[in-house]
């Protein structure tokens, strides 16, 4: 199995500090960290090389927990646990903070954009979820605040399509939103794991979200409609539209017994899945291509016992390079890896 993940190179990106999560730019050329060090770094490729573009150091005082890019790739929006997100702009090679975001009331965990550009979650260990409206003129405006949670919220994603939210708490539980009647609303909670639920993510298609949890197990979850087993959505007319009808989200897949200790975080390819772990292990899993897309099963294709030397916190697939995937971890650094799919699977 380790043949099938191999080291392409490691950086130091923040030495002295855990590096806590990565995100690529939608081209695919740039990759952004950020850290325990109050720093966010640019990513790019010399040669087979990959250095450092820029330095981003001036925005938080605190740790920076999250990074996500906008889908136009001109802006990069930065959680900390000063309780502010920065939202940086791209300027050729250099990054200028114009807009910071203030309002939660403890550490801010998480920032996503949704897939129209025009609006950005946020999350916080004060146990809300805010959604942030962006007009033509880059100013930013909370135009709701949810609190569905009970504990700490720790992650926000979006619907690769849709303008549907998705969210995972210290409560155990996932969260989903959307809007109805000008104000966003929650519209099912994801039951099933047993401890924190620590991070999200939707398949390229938006049909399946996997979950990751404390509970040492990876959730996969998929939407049907009440007594559709096929998945079917439908819509019917309303006043202003077509509205879609109430739809319920199902566990489809539960992977238990592979990992040792926490799963910090989990990234989604068309029928795979990579996990950061919390034993220092990354480890990817494949779906069996005869197995039924209802009841799905998944292999263990790739584990690396010591990907890193501690904690390993992100995993990220990159949008256009097939295989290419990034890992960091409490030990500060960086990994890039290149994934390939055993014969067969």
């Amino acid at each position: 199995m380790k043949d099938s993940l191999v080291l392409l190179g490691r950086v130091p990106a923040h030495p002295d500090s855990r590096c806590w999560f990565l995100a690529w730019n939608p081209a695919g050329t740039l990759l952004a960290s950020c850290g325990g060090d109050r720093r966010i770094r640019i990513w790019g490729t010399e040669g087979d090389s990959w250095i450092c573009k820029s330095v981003l150091s001036e925005g938080h005082q605190r740790t920076v927990r999250k990074v996500a890019w906008s889908p136009c790739g001109n802006y990069l929006a930065s959680a900390s646990f000063d309780a502010t997100t920065c939202i940086w702009k791209k300027n050729q090679d250099d990054f200028e903070c114009v807009t910071t975001l203030e309002g939660h009331e403890n550490e801010v965990k998480s920032v996503a954009w949704a897939p129209s550009g025009n609006l950005l979650a946020t999350c916080s260990r004060d146990k809300s979820v805010w959604v942030w409206e962006v007009d033509e003129e880059d100013e930013y405006e909370c135009v709701s605040v949810l609190n569905s949670h009970t504990q700490d919220v720790k992650h926000v994603v979006w619907h690769p399509s849709q303008e549907l939210l998705a969210s995972a708490s210290y409560d155990d539980t996932v969260k989903l939103y959307r809007e109805e009647e000008d104000d966003w609303v929650c519209c099912a909670t994801l039951e099933g794991h047993e401890s924190t639920v620590w991070s999200l993510a939707f398949d390229p298609s938006g049909q399946r979200l996997a979950s990751c949890s404390d509970d040492r197990t990876v959730r996969i979850w998929r939407q049907y409609l009440p007594g559709n087993e096929q998945g079917e959505v439908h819509y019917l007319s309303c006043r202003g539209g077509m509205q879609r009808l109430l739809t319920q989200w199902k566990c489809i897949c539960t992977l238990s017994g592979f990992h040792s200790r926490t799963i910090y975080d989990i990234a989604c390819l068309t029928g795979a899945l990579a996990t950061a772990c919390g034993d220092d292990a990354i480890r990817v899993f494949q779906e069996d291509p005869n197995s039924d897309p209802q009841q799905p099963t998944f292999s263990l294709t790739a584990h690396l016992h010591q990907a890193h030397s501690q904690d390993v916190n992100c995993v990220a697939w990159n949008p256009k390079e097939p295989g290419l995937l990034a890992s960091c971890s409490d030990d500060g650094e960086v990994a890039f890896w290149k994934y390939q799919r055993p014969e067969g699977l």
